[in-house]
């Protein structure tokens, strides 16, 4: 279980261990389909992100000079990069830099990027969950109206350069033992979840509401009976089906 939460968010519980972006344990028991369905949909999203704007990234901006000290790809606006166990490319830089953008709701298809450019847009405001679960953000560029998500606590350094705010190194609102933390329930890790966010996850040999059930989560017993009432149902519908198709 795990449960991500800000400085004033309430908790928010679940019954299965979730990774940020589009990457999502699930148990053997759920159905192949809906995992190939999930996937696709996550891959159309993060491709999607790389043309929200027109052009394609400029050599010379922190977007391009990060892909090329990676050995990534431009892709539209972002850059690209190989993971080396799926061989599925990921993004790791975004720039939507003077797009015209006026506000920004969702980047999640940019979850994994190191740098995001966002300045030399009329944006007069932008939610700090925007950037929940963007654990691997450390230089995000925002135009200078813009306070830096979850605040001075979640960045080691903030400046004002050239008419662009800067937010460099995000903190982790975790201890620094990566132990338990003051703000997780007993029997539950902490670990950052993106710029004023963190996240709560049961320690081993521990599930439930709170973590407070000892033992491991019961995955047989919960999705087994549901995996197997679907293919009874399906197998019914198919044989029903089939019946009605030779009468007529």
């Amino acid at each position: 279980m795990r449960l991500a939460l800000s400085g004033i968010s309430s908790y928010d519980f679940k019954s299965t261990k979730m990774r940020v972006g589009c990457f999502q344990l699930k148990p053997a028991a759920v159905l192949l389909f809906g995992h190939l369905f999930f996937y696709t949909s996550c891959r159309l999203t993060e491709l999607q992100i790389c043309d929200l704007c027109n052009g394609t990234v400029l050599s010379g901006t922190a977007v391009a000079l990060r892909c090329a000290s990676s050995a990534g790809r431009i892709g539209g606006r972002c850059c690209l990069q190989n993971d080396n166990a799926t061989s599925a490319e990921y993004v790791i830089g975004l720039d939507l830099s003077n797009c015209s953008l006026s506000h920004v709701e969702d980047l999640q298809g940019a979850s994994t990027a190191l740098v995001i450019d966002l300045s030399l847009n009329p944006i007069t405001n932008i939610s700090d969950s925007v950037f929940q679960g963007f654990i691997e953000l450390n230089y995000l560029i925002l135009p200078v109206n813009l306070a830096c998500p979850g605040g001075n606590t979640s960045w080691e350094k903030e400046e004002i350069r050239g008419g662009e705010r800067l937010c460099q190194n995000q903190r982790s609102l975790c201890n620094q033992t990566g132990q338990m933390s003051m703000n997780c329930p007993e029997n539950s890790l902490c670990a950052p979840f993106g710029p004023g966010f963190f996240e709560c996850s049961c320690a081993e040999n521990y599930h439930g509401y709170k973590c407070l059930r000892e033992g491991e989560f019961p995955a047989i017993q919960v999705f087994g009976p549901l995996g197997a009432s679907t293919v009874l149902i399906s197998v019914l519908l198919w044989v029903t089906q089939r019946r009605k198709a030779k009468t007529v």
